[in-house]
């Protein structure tokens, strides 16, 4: 009967001999009366298969499947054999095994046969099985006939036993005492048992791998805790190299640095945790030419070796020459980074024997590196910043005089939209006076040249006229005018120049510009805006959802334009949840937030031209139309005092149509939530054609629009 219908059978059932005997009547009504020995077999196959899966320890697992197999087939011998791991399936021994009395055991005796390795292991790794009543009469090759002999075997019935796709071992049922033939019924039988034990190889290596990145991120939150409590390099060293060392079994776990200014071929260990048995390098000086001439680049750049044998492995004479003084027969080197420059090495030594690195070691070696990386600049750190105590009081004099001016540029910073605002608005009256200084000048002149002429053709004033001259102080008056208005073009000219210093110190930093992704930037941002965007209750949360169009690349600022995005992206935020606190205060289950970024490709069919547009949109509460007006307008803002500078869209207003040619555009109703456009020139210089034919082939295909989505 179908196994898995036995075993559904059985969970109907209220114990054993109940599902016995339905079991019994089910194969009869079938098949007639049952064979009391398929039965046993059936029930033997059902509880190995509960042991199996009661347990995930491999040694309790073959104990007691041997047992089970060996009583019902009524063998002399059931065993479990187990490949070594890079053996090539020509070296192994047994873990496991079921034998009667009289016979040998071979537990944990080591097989090694070539033969089989050549011959036979390729077809056990597909799933052959292999049935031999008599080893003399099945046409063994001698090699293993003399192998099997050793084991008192005359005939075997061995199945694969296989963890997923690769050949773990061997499930081995022998007959000692004299030949057998094997039924098809038997063979069946072990098959099924072996599956079921493939089964339980997974688990367990399932398992062992949860435990070990178990152990290996316990091991890295300890070293971190331990970088963030101390910040004294020996200390550090010393913990990782202990905790590195007995995790990952190593031989010698040691820290190696390189001496400064020595083109990276000259260095010494300054830490390690070693076995007993194998010598120290702790302090111990290494000239390496080989190493500083043609590794010490590719290290510097992140490169991480792992060397299973140095014998093997490709390497300069010269360099295996520097690891075996070292007892060191296979290694894993990771750099050790202070920033961007190449400190030392993290080492990990295996010296009795060759060892393969597992990939999940490699990378918990990495995460180690980069966590000591992190431990040297901030020891770099704490060195500059003694250095830079012992220089403080010098410095502080200077300090004081500079505080006013950083307090002003600091200020100056922050109102360089609202200063070059005022310096065009003061310009255009000043350009005027002073184009008109000119002519105010020759009127003057040619009036003061009409009074003097007065004054001569009539010799004699009039008592009156006298008078009068007299109470203006006629002749300061004609003296002092052309210098009052050359004083007025002086401070019209210092005007100007004050305008235009004012002019020239609002422009932000001029940033390199160059190609890039805007959704990347766009993930960046909401990766740094996570914090905000993560539910702060159960009955509120924020939902971004990114519709994001086939853009190219665009030529701009990239980290204006994150400034842009953020800014926007935090006033979302900020409405929704503001939104939210009041509903609460009002007794009413707050909306769910939902921030939309939507991206497009839109064109101008007139100017031959194509631009890059980001929508980021919200379902809050809206702008109302008379506070839209003012959006962009410096200082403006509707938050509360202390929350807000109403500096944020008018810097974004600057960058995205000042410093790019583009638009910013707001859309917005009352209730109905904000749409934020952003628009972009994909690109800014006009040396190359704007809208070229891959442009216009999208243009035509649909996928650009015209409309700004408001």
């Amino acid at each position: 009967m179908n196994h898995y219908f036995l075993e559904q059978l059985r969970e109907c059932c209220r114990d054993d001999a109940t599902f016995e005997r339905l079991q019994q009547l089910l194969a009869e009504q079938i098949s007639g009366p049952v064979d009391s020995a398929a039965v046993e077999q059936q029930r033997s196959l059902s509880r190995v298969i509960g042991k199996i899966r009661e347990s995930l320890v491999l040694e309790t697992i073959f104990k007691t499947t041997a047992t089970e197999v060996r009583q019902l087939l009524k063998a002399d011998r059931v065993a479990m054999f187990r490949f070594f791991p890079d053996s090539g399936y020509d070296d192994g021994e047994f873990v496991s095994e079921d034998v009667l009395p009289g016979f040998d055991s071979v537990l944990q005796k080591r097989v090694f046969d070539h033969c089989f390795g050549e011959q036979y292991a390729v077809h056990y790794a597909q799933g052959r099985l292999q049935a031999v009543a008599d080893i003399h009469n099945a046409g063994l090759q001698d090699c293993h006939i003399e192998v099997l002999a050793k084991f008192q075997i005359r005939a075997n019935l061995v199945v694969p036993l296989l963890q997923g796709d690769a050949l773990w071992g061997l499930l081995c049922i022998h007959q000692c005492a004299a030949p057998r033939a094997w039924s098809p019924s038997e063979i069946e039988f072990v098959k099924q048992i072996a599956a079921h034990l493939g089964v339980a190889l997974q688990q367990a290596e399932i398992h062992h791998q949860i435990k070990v990145q178990s152990e290996q991120q316990q091991a890295l939150y300890r070293v971190v805790n331990r970088i963030r409590e101390s910040l004294d390099l020996e200390t550090i060293f010393q913990t990782t190299a202990t905790e590195v060392q007995q995790l990952l079994k190593a031989d010698r776990v040691a820290m190696f640095r390189f001496f400064p200014n020595s083109g990276y071929d000259d260095g010494e260990f300054v830490s390690e945790a070693v076995l007993p048995g194998f010598d120290s390098v702790l302090q111990k000086r290494v000239f390496d030419h080989c190493f500083g001439e043609q590794y010490a680049i590719h290290y510097a750049k992140g490169r991480v070796q792992a060397v299973a044998d140095i014998h093997n492995a490709g390497l300069k004479d010269c360099h295996v020459a520097v690891l075996s003084q070292f007892q060191i027969r296979a290694n894993l080197i990771v750099p050790l980074l202070q920033g961007d420059t190449l400190w030392g090495l993290l080492c990990i030594h295996q010296c009795a024997t060759p060892r393969e690195w597992q990939p999940s070691e490699i990378s918990f070696v990495s995460q180690i590196a980069a966590q000591l990386g992190v431990a040297l600049q901030q020891a770099e750190l704490l060195l500059q910043t003694r250095q830079q105590a012992l220089e403080l009081n010098d410095a502080l004099a200077h300090l004081q005089k500079l505080q006013t001016q950083l307090i002003q540029q600091e200020k100056m910073s922050s109102l360089g939209q609202l200063v070059a605002g005022v310096a065009h608005e003061i310009n255009n009256p000043v350009n005027f006076i002073h184009g008109n200084l000119d002519y105010a000048h020759q009127y003057a002149h040619d009036l003061m040249e009409l009074v003097r002429l007065y004054h001569q053709s009539l010799g004699h004033l009039l008592p009156e006229l006298n008078d009068r001259a007299e109470e203006i102080d006629l002749e300061f008056v004609l003296d002092d005018f052309p210098k009052m208005l050359a004083s007025m073009r002086i401070g019209v000219d210092r005007i100007r120049q004050l305008v235009l210093s004012l002019r020239n110190f609002s422009r932000l930093d001029e940033a390199a510009m160059k190609p890039v992704n805007l959704h990347e930037g766009i993930e960046s941002t909401l990766l740094i805006l996570q914090y905000r965007l993560k539910p702060k209750s159960a009955n509120f949360t924020i939902n971004v959802v990114k519709e994001y169009g086939d853009l190219p690349l665009v030529e701009c600022y990239p980290s204006q334009l994150n400034q842009v995005l953020m800014n926007l992206l935090v006033n979302a935020i900020d409405a929704l949840e503001e939104r939210a606190e009041a509903q609460q205060a009002a007794g009413i289950s707050p909306t769910p937030g939902q921030i939309t970024i939507r991206t497009v490709l839109k064109s101008d069919l007139e100017s031959q031209s194509a631009f890059a547009a980001i929508c980021i949109a919200d379902n809050g509460p809206g702008i109302a139309p008379a506070t839209q007006q003012r959006l962009f307008d410096p200082f403006f803002t509707t938050k509360p005092v202390g929350k807000g500078t109403g500096l944020g869209l008018s810097i974004s207003y600057q960058i995205v149509v000042e410093r790019h040619g583009g638009h910013l555009k707001c859309c917005s109703e009352p209730g109905k939530g904000t749409e934020f456009w952003i628009e972009i020139p994909l690109v800014q210089a006009v040396t190359t054609p704007v809208y070229t034919p891959e442009v216009a082939a999208v243009v035509r295909s649909g996928a650009y629009t015209g409309s700004n989505g408001c």
